[in-house]
């Protein structure tokens, strides 16, 4: 069963332990931080729900960033004491120290404000693009298909819609290729009603830390193999000379990473909102 490493115990922290025991797909769940009382309290209120939730799960703790060693998948989170999300140049003095333990483990920035720390990964740390996966735009996704299932009168969970570009401003809905009960969405949604969904994108960022949980257990249950599912995910392209346009694309995931980055059916218009967004 594998072992899944949590960076920082904040809220979005708490959330992805809490999340990632419940569903129980790995042996061990740790919470790592500095402020390692608060790691211990909260993955002790976690475990101790683990018979009620009836999960398995070990929910263990510790102080220092060297203790993701071994992890099968590291997940980037938040501060234990300030409960802001790892970013700037404080997140990067984190990763940097992560990087040095992490073996070839995928590392999974699971805030919403992680986009530009994933850049400096793959151009200042040097990581393989292969191994940095932003789960955010997904919880976007799952926001604008909740909204979208209110208008037609179903459950957002019959609607499949791709999130790609840069949210929040230059976020774009895959309108193309989108379906609702296995019917092309765009057909079902007013030209109008379409219109306001995309102007409405920059309010729904950045998503809650539950969402942000929820979206990043899916893509660790994708990393180690347990869903075929495509995700709505920020990547690193690496194109060319270039390892620093990092975008949300569809992609595809596997024990090494992003195995395929998908290029996603557009519109003319979405097209070119896109391309204005890898130059970002």
């Amino acid at each position: 069963m594998p072992f899944i490493a949590i960076v920082g115990c904040g809220p979005l922290g708490g959330a992805l332990a809490h999340t990632l025991a419940a569903r129980d797909r790995a042996a061990e769940v740790r919470l790592i931080d500095p402020a390692a009382a608060m790691a211990q309290g909260k993955a002790l209120d976690i475990q101790q729900s683990g018979p009620v939730e009836q999960f398995r799960t070990r929910l263990t703790h510790a102080g220092s960033w060297a203790a993701v060693a071994g992890a099968d998948v590291i997940l980037l989170a938040d501060d234990g004491a300030t409960g802001r999300e790892h970013a700037g140049e404080a997140g990067l003095s984190v990763l940097r120290e992560v990087v040095k333990s992490a073996g070839s483990a995928p590392l999974l920035f699971a805030g919403a404000g992680q986009r530009e720390l994933m850049v400096r990964a793959a151009a200042e740390l040097r990581v393989p693009v292969a191994r940095l996966i932003g789960s955010a735009p997904l919880a976007l996704e799952s926001a604008v298909r909740a909204l979208s299932g209110v208008l037609l009168d179903t459950s957002g969970v019959e609607i499949a819609l791709r999130i790609v570009g840069v949210p929040p401003r230059a976020g774009v809905i895959a309108w193309e290729e989108g379906s609702a009960s296995a019917l092309p969405v765009a057909s079902q949604l007013a030209a109008h009603q379409i219109a306001a969904l995309n102007a409405k994108l920059p309010s729904l960022w950045p998503p809650g830390p539950y969402a942000l949980a929820s979206a990043a257990t899916r893509v660790v249950e994708g990393l180690l193999g347990r869903s075929r599912r495509r995700f709505s995910c920020f990547v690193a392209l690496g194109r060319g000379p270039r390892r620093d346009c990092v975008v949300a694309m569809p992609i595809e995931v596997g024990l090494e990473g992003v195995r395929r980055v998908i290029e996603p059916r557009l519109t003319r218009q979405e097209q070119t909102l896109l391309e204005n967004a890898m130059e970002m």
